[in-house]
């Protein structure tokens, strides 16, 4: 019997906001910029179509926030 993957699992897992928040956090590299809620929340703003509900989940938000996020900070830093 195939046991459950649960990596998947817990990426499929829809989330609230402050639970990806603690969850991208923590999985997130070193030298990669952490998110806030604030900064989570301008993302929901900004591309509003990557959300099909309120909730968040690791396997189709977390890559798309780490690719905006670095750009986003150097663009403010400017």
């Amino acid at each position: 019997m195939k046991l459950p993957d649960l990596d998947r699992l817990r990426s499929e897992k829809p989330c609230s906001l402050a639970d990806f928040l603690k969850i991208y956090n923590a999985d997130l590299p070193v030298t990669f910029p952490r998110a806030s809620k604030a900064l989570l929340e301008e993302f929901k703003e900004t591309h509003a179509s990557f959300f099909k509900t309120e909730d968040w989940s690791l396997d189709v938000h977390r890559k798309k926030v780490m690719d905006w996020l670095p750009a986003r900070i150097a663009a403010a830093a400017r």
